[in-house]
Parts: structure tokens; sequence; C-alpha cells
């Protein structure tokens, strides 16, 4: 299957090549051939390389993602053909006029460049250059205007070079910001993807949370419905240890795993109070490395005798977790004196 890109390439060049040979159809005797044969060979050779030029990619050079831009649409000319371009309006023009006799102007031979040229700033125009395009555009018509007269440089063409490049310059632009919509469309599209694929993992969360507050509070809330509030001491320290569970797994669900939740309940078993945060610190953390951690941290609370412990992740790049360890303040000392534990986990390989 023809891609639609080799299509306007073939059809592009098909044109340009039958506006040329109208002016080597001559029905009257022109008075200098050679003349006109050099504008044809310099005519040709600029158009088709304003066509079919492209640039050298790198393997590493990163692909436009637009519709109408890099190597899947028309790219920008370097400045040198752009400017070999303006000089075929001035050349081409100049020398057909020259090489046939004053009265013969306005035969379809000699004013084939109207087409001719128009067709080129056209395609300069596609290949963005608008500014040397819209000079190339002005110098045809000077020039036609010149050696044929105004009104009829209108009449036999010049009306729809300008009207060609006009088009061109619309469709290019409407096609450009066809290409940003489509482009901004699918950012939105991934961002909104992402953010409903965050919402499933986030209900899922919370349905796990859900089923393991059932599982832990459950029995315990039936019990103290069925007792009307009066529990016996065992199950009112159930219920603590419960809540605390609970609190855990909300606030600080990376920094647990079974030695971690067992230690835990230990320190809450002998009265002591501990606090679990987790505020981002350990994000982006392999399985590996928080294994590692919370390894350390189960040793850390094996050894801890502070009737208050605090456990927080850390946002700092070396240090992962913190805990701080505080009792009761003796001798008339203030509670910021009276911590018992600081231990600073670090980040594995760091």
């Amino acid at each position: 299957m023809i891609p639609v890109r080799g299509i306007l390439l073939g059809l592009a060049f098909a044109f340009t090549a039958y506006l040329a040979a109208r002016g080597l159809w001559w029905t009257e005797d022109v008075q200098n051939p050679s003349l006109v044969i050099a504008a044809l060979l310099l005519y040709l050779p600029t158009t088709w390389l304003c066509i079919f030029w492209e640039p050298r990619l790198a393997a590493d050079d990163p692909v436009e993602a637009s519709v109408t831009a890099g190597v899947r649409g028309p790219t920008r000319l370097p400045v040198w053909i752009a400017l070999l371009a303006i000089a075929n309006a001035v050349v081409v023009p100049a020398a057909i006029s020259m090489g046939v006799a004053a009265d013969i102007r306005t035969e379809p031979f000699a004013t084939w460049y109207l087409g001719g040229i128009g067709a080129l700033m056209t395609i300069v125009m596609a290949r963005r250059r608008p500014l040397f395009a819209w000079i190339g555009t002005a110098i045809l018509a000077v020039l036609s205007a010149l050696w044929m007269g105004p009104l009829d440089a209108l009449r036999l063409g010049l009306v729809g070079s300008v009207v060609w490049v006009v088009v061109a310059q619309l469709l290019i632009r409407g096609l450009d910001r066809a290409a940003r919509d489509t482009a901004q469309l699918a950012e939105l599209q991934r961002v909104s993807s992402s953010w409903q694929a965050s919402q499933l993992t986030r209900q899922r969360e919370r349905r796990i949370q859900v089923q393991r507050a059932l599982a832990i509070a459950g029995p315990l809330l039936t019990r103290t419905v069925s007792t009307g509030g009066r529990l016996t001491p065992e199950e009112r320290l159930q219920a603590r240890l419960a809540e605390g569970r609970l609190r855990d797994d909300m606030r600080g669900p990376r920094l647990l795993d079974d030695d971690v939740r067992a230690e835990v309940e230990r320190l809450r078993r002998r009265g002591a109070s501990v606090t679990m945060l987790d505020e981002g610190g350990l994000d982006g953390i392999d399985e590996r490395s928080l294994a590692l951690i919370r390894a350390e941290l189960a040793e850390t609370l094996r050894s801890a005798t502070s009737d208050r412990l605090y456990i927080r992740t850390s946002p700092h790049t070396r240090v992962a977790v913190t805990v701080v360890g505080r009792s009761g303040t003796e001798n008339g000392l203030s509670d910021e004196d009276a911590v018992d534990l600081w231990r600073e986990i670090d980040h594995p390989g760091r």
C-alpha cells in the first residue's frame, strides 16, 4: 500500500514537471531558446530539491510526534534551499521574458512561470519557510507585472499562485494545531488513566484495610455491644492493642512486617505507647531494602525500654527511619530532656 506521503510527493513532482513542460511547448519562434532552457534547468532541480530534501537523522535523534513535522510530515527547509527558491523567483521570470519576443510574452509557453514559481513558493510554504515563500511570491508579482503588465499577470495565473500560497499556509497552521491538540488529548488521556489506576489501587487498599479492621476489631466490638461496655481487664487490653494495630496499618503500613508487629505489641502489652508514622520516606524503595530496614527496626524495638516511642520515616537521603524513645521525667527535668532512645536507620547501601 502506497503511503499518503508518497502520493503527495508524486503529485507535487508530476505537477511541477507539467508546468515546466509547458515552457517547451513552443507555438511561436523563440528568439533565445538557450535562455529559456537554462531557466527550466534551474527551476526543475530547485523545485525537486524542495520537494524531496530531508535532513539526515542520527540514530539517537528523537523523532517528532507531530503528524505534520519530523519524518512523518514536511520538515523545515534549510536556509540555503529557501534562498535558492528566491533566486528562481528572480531569475526564471526574467530569463523567460528575455528569451521570447515582447509580443508573445503572454503565450502559454511564456507564462508558465506564473504557475511554476507559484507552485515552488507553495512548496516552500509547506516546508515551513513562510517568510521566504511570501518574499518569492511578492517578487513574482512585481516581475510579472513589469514584463507582461499587471492586468495580464493577474489574468494569466498570478491570482491562482497567491491563492495556492495562502491555502498552503492555512493548511499547515491547521494541521499543526490539530497535531498539538492531539498530543494534548493523548497526554490528558495518559494522566486520566494514571489517576484512574491510582484510584483503583487506593480503593483496593481501602478494602483490604476495612477487611483487616473487621477481622481485628469485629469480635471486640461484638463483645463490647453484647456486654454493654462492661469489659474485663484482659478484654480492655485486647481492645487497646487492636486500636494500636489499626492505627499502625493506616499510618505506617510500609514499616510493618511480622517481626515489627510482634515487637510493637510486646511494648504495648507492657504499657508503652508506640506511635508509627510513614510520611512517604520509603516510597520507591525495593522490597529487599524494606526487609533490611524492618529487620533493623525490629531489633531496635526489641531492646527499647522507653515509655513512649515515636517511629517516623525520614525524608533525608541517608536516613530511612528515625526512632525516638522518651520516659517519665525525674528530678524536675523537662520532657525535652527525657529522651532515652535515639536511633537513625540508614537506607541500605548509602
